[in-house]
């Protein structure tokens, strides 16, 4: 009899120490899971700005970016360009050249009006450097200053040879005025050859035994 009432008292022990122990471990879990819940709540969002950057590349801020540029209103005048047009007040420069001489004549568009003139007579005194491309240089020198006091900014050139039944190629002054009139600061428009080639020349001088020297 001893034994059996020792065995149940044990037995009460063990079911007392079960139902003391059973609400701990229920109220264990029910603090975990009110836990978890808070950590979900208070997990940020991710939002696409915040990926990670791709290989190689530092993160960029979402503060730091660019702002966009805003657009331009409906009535706002367009932006003037970097530099305005310049207005040229244009001539025409004929130069006569030929072996022996080199002739300019400044006229303005029409060709009836005559606004300057020089040749490489006026320039050397011997008749064998008239026609040499210092000369040729000198007068271009001469006819551009002319021409700037008068306002023209930008010359037209028209280049003539003797032609005809003579030289159909200018001579060696006519390359050295259009580089002259250039570096004094005109404006270089069109450079044509207007130089006279007929279809059938006329008989050339000299007659029938040639020219007599």
């Amino acid at each position: 009899m001893v034994i059996f009432m020792v065995s149940n008292e044990v037995e009460k022990k063990e079911e007392v120490k079960v139902a003391e122990e059973a609400p701990k471990h229920v109220h264990e879990k029910k603090e975990h899971k009110h836990v978890e819940a808070a950590a979900e709540v208070k997990a940020p969002e991710t939002k696409p700005d915040d990926a990670k950057p791709p290989e190689g590349g530092a993160a960029t801020p979402v503060a730091a970016a660019a702002p966009a540029t805003a657009a331009p209103a409906a009535g706002a005048l367009p932006p003037r360009p970097m530099m305005a047009r310049r207005d040229y007040k244009w001539a025409v420069c004929h130069v006569f050249s030929s072996k022996n001489d080199t002739i300019l004549t400044v006229t303005d568009l029409s060709g009836a009006e005559t606004l300057a003139k020089a040749s490489g007579g006026m320039i050397v005194k011997a008749d064998r450097e008239e026609g040499k491309p210092y000369a040729a240089m000198q007068a271009a020198a001469k006819v551009a200053n002319e021409v700037k006091n008068r306002g023209i900014t930008g010359l037209h050139i028209r280049i003539r040879a003797p032609g005809g039944h003579g030289a159909k190629t200018p001579g060696a002054g006519a390359q050295s005025v259009v580089r002259s009139l250039a570096r004094m600061g005109l404006r270089i428009g069109k450079i044509e050859d207007v130089t006279p080639t007929p279809t059938d020349t006329t008989k050339r001088p000299g007659g029938r035994r040639g020219r007599r020297v």
